[in-house]
């Protein structure tokens, strides 16, 4: 039972799909034990667009990174030995993965290599880096999912400075996911997956939060997964196993709820670059890229304008 009154519907439309050539052919990778997709052509997240316009998604089971030209087309920019799983591009170009199987991972984006940034804290190995986002000031914040649910609650969330310093500054989470902050860059919220529940906190000067709370609490599907605020700090939630993404205001009353006409696995979303007010959403288990405007005004995301 909600108080608010119901959201405005809005039903998004394909923007492009992973073509067949591209599909998996190689065997299911560990990352897939265990979960319902079975072996899926592509498993889609963590969508991002660079300069030039082109939107960058990962492919998380068979660590590929896909580049989607601005008509749609597809091509294998990058391949490696991992399980990509967020992604956020510095504005230098670099491009930051939050990789489940082997830490944060930068790449360049000339030469594509693949190289460490963190692999451990204080000794102790992550345990499956989720999502990530840049601060004001250049630093990360980004989550250690792993497999941790309410049973076993060892999921974490990370502040990495600009030179590589970690410090866990909440523990003992159950499935931390996406991360978001305001514009003022002063409140981060916090998807809790396994919670299907947002969370909001303060962030103090050192990195540490505070007033920790929940913001929101949802229902069905499997949980809030890809997070993202537009310029007048309105979340945009993406539901996974719900098929859609919420559109709340500051205050966390539902705006819109725009709805995938493909799969219930929605997983991610990112602003368009020319367009501000439209959106792309990674639905992951379809292989399908999605797109819709939306009728309040966005801003660029982070991943696009701070370091």
């Amino acid at each position: 039972m909600t108080m608010f009154p119901l959201p405005q519907t809005i039903e998004a439309e394909v923007f492009s799909e992973v073509p067949e050539s591209l599909h998996w052919k190689g065997e299911p990778t560990p990352w897939l034990k265990g979960r319902p997709w079975g072996k899926p052509g592509s498993f889609l997240e963590g969508p991002g667009f660079d300069k030039e316009g082109n939107l960058l998604c990962v492919d998380i089971p068979y660590g590929r990174i896909f580049r989607v030209s601005p008509n749609g087309e597809f091509e294998l920019f990058v391949q490696y030995d991992g399980e990509p799983n967020g992604l956020r591009i510095h504005r230098d170009g670099r491009i930051f993965i939050a990789d489940h199987k082997r830490g944060i991972v930068v790449i360049d984006p000339i030469s594509r290599k693949v190289e460490p940034f963190l692999e451990k804290i204080g000794g102790r190995p992550l345990v499956g880096p989720n999502d990530l986002v840049f601060t004001n000031e250049g630093n990360i914040y980004f989550t250690d999912m792993g497999d941790s649910d309410l049973a076993e609650p060892d999921g974490r969330l990370v502040h990495l400075t600009a030179e590589g310093h970690a410090t866990v500054v909440l523990d003992d989470l159950a499935a931390p996911n996406g991360l978001a902050l305001n514009g003022a860059g002063t409140t981060l919220y916090l998807n809790m997956f396994r919670e299907n529940a947002v969370w909001q906190m303060r962030l103090r000067e050192d990195g540490s939060v505070t007033r920790v709370s929940r913001f929101l609490q949802l229902s069905g599907g499997l949980g809030p997964d890809g997070l993202l605020l537009d310029g007048a700090d309105n979340l945009l939630v993406v539901h996974g196993g719900l098929g859609c993404v919420w559109v709340f205001n500051p205050l966390g009353e539902p705006l819109q709820r725009v709805v995938s006409p493909r799969g219930k696995m929605t997983t991610n979303v990112a602003f368009g670059i020319s367009d501000p007010r439209r959106i792309y959403i990674t639905d992951s288990t379809t292989g399908t890229l999605l797109t819709a405007r939306l009728p309040v005004a966005g801003r660029m995301p982070f991943s696009h304008s701070h370091s």
